[in-house]
């Protein structure tokens, strides 16, 4: 067996994964939970999205029928299959605020590795990502359980959020954990922040007491 391939074995690649992934020393056991449980949030509805758009299992009761507003270069597929996994990847980095990738560059980003990232580069996105990701999920509930959009409208027959069988039961099972994402991922910011503050400052009090 070759050296490449003895280190791309997956026994290696595995412990890798979980060394690059493992909390750091001083997260709590709850932040741990919510980090990982974050990329889990967003999986059901992108298999959602697939399922029915790409697979074109009639999940939606054919409420999907156009492709709205893309481009004709776009085809629908490729465009859920994009969206799916940015999505995707968007919530796993609520991982990197336990890991510790959130805390000092990996080696393999050119200019930054083995720095320190700033707890502001880490904290106000994510903050913004939390909010906007709670207004949003917590309006699209609002929307399919009233049967209204925020204007007070009534939805339109061919809008997704309009249907009441076991389609609409479906829909809510899979899109229904988004409305934790916005929460946990607040959560875990908080929880971040909170431990770099504290790191700190506790290395700021001993670098003042040997300077002394």
């Amino acid at each position: 067996m070759s050296t490449l391939t003895a280190a791309m074995s997956p026994q290696r690649l595995c412990a890798a994964w979980r060394a690059a992934h493992a909390p750091v020393p001083g997260v709590p056991r709850w932040a741990r939970i919510a980090a990982y449980t974050v990329p889990f949030t967003a999986l059901p509805a992108s298999a959602w999205r697939i399922v029915v758009v790409v697979c074109h299992v009639p999940l939606d009761g054919g409420a999907v029928q156009d492709t709205g507003n893309l481009p004709s270069w776009l085809p629908i597929e490729a465009y859920v299959l994009l969206l799916s996994v940015v999505s995707e990847l968007l919530a796993f980095t609520a991982v990197g605020l336990i890991a510790g990738w959130g805390e000092v560059f990996p080696r393999w980003l050119p200019l930054l590795r083995g720095r320190r990232v700033p707890i502001p580069a880490a904290v106000l996105p994510a903050s913004l990502g939390a909010t906007v990701l709670t207004l949003l999920w917590t309006a699209a509930f609002v929307i399919f359980t009233t049967g209204r959009t925020l204007q007070g409208h009534p939805l339109s027959a061919g809008n997704p959020l309009a249907m009441h069988d076991w389609h609409a039961a479906v829909l809510a099972t899979c899109y229904g954990p988004l409305l934790l994402w916005g929460p946990l991922l607040a959560a875990v910011t908080v929880a971040y922040w909170r431990r770099r503050t504290a790191a700190d400052k506790r290395a700021t009090g001993r670098g003042r007491t040997q300077g002394r």
